[in-house]
């Protein structure tokens, strides 16, 4: 029996390490880019090669960022409000249904002490700086409605307790079990319009 080529099957191998992404998709997408023209291919990967040194995460609020934070520097946003996400990607989710002109805090990472993730000191730090320092007055827990993110949520509320600010978490419409990135820009903006205090 004919194999694939040892190289053919590392590329499949790699593009396998994708989310949602299984064997016969992998091999698919493989044999699609053994079509790509060379410039194509050149093209592709010096952008995944490239990423790390073109994007970062702000120092204040975490999200993914090229140059300069637009979100931290934009003083027409709502000063006083504060949207926890756990990731850049939740963040831009939010952004796009035009429900919410406040500054965010990201976490990088939901907390799961059953698999051993823990909350990073310096994230909880920065979160509580910036609570304190800019003296918010409504905080926004938006994070998935998993197991993760209840736990995430319970544990930031707790931390939270100290300050005055009123505390909410998304509503309307998030199934439960369900990750934001998965979640249609209606079904959002509707959680965000009818967040409740939590």
């Amino acid at each position: 029996m004919i194999r694939y080529p040892p190289h053919l099957l590392r590329l499949i191998d790699v593009l396998k390490k994708l989310p949602g992404i299984g064997s016969k998709s992998a091999e698919r997408f493989a044999f699609h880019l053994l079509d790509w023209p060379e410039e194509k291919q050149i093209e592709m990967a010096e952008v995944i090669r490239s990423v790390k040194q073109h994007l970062k995460n702000c120092l204040v609020c975490g999200a993914l960022i090229e140059k300069k934070c637009v979100l931290c520097t934009d003083l027409s946003r709502d000063q006083e409000t504060l949207c926890i996400v756990a990731t850049s990607k939740d963040l831009f989710a939010i952004e796009e249904t035009r429900e919410y002109r406040g500054l965010y805090h990201v976490l990088g990472a939901l907390f799961s002490p059953i698999h051993g993730k823990k909350p990073q000191a310096e994230v909880l730090e920065g979160l509580l700086k910036r609570v304190e320092e800019k003296q918010i007055k409504e905080i926004i827990i938006a994070l998935d409605s998993t197991l993760e993110g209840d736990a995430t949520a319970l544990y930031i509320k707790r931390e939270l307790s100290a300050f005055s600010a009123r505390v909410s978490r998304l509503a309307l419409g998030l199934p439960m079990g369900s990750a934001l990135d998965y979640i249609d820009g209606g079904t959002l903006g509707r959680a965000l319009a009818g967040r409740h205090t939590y």
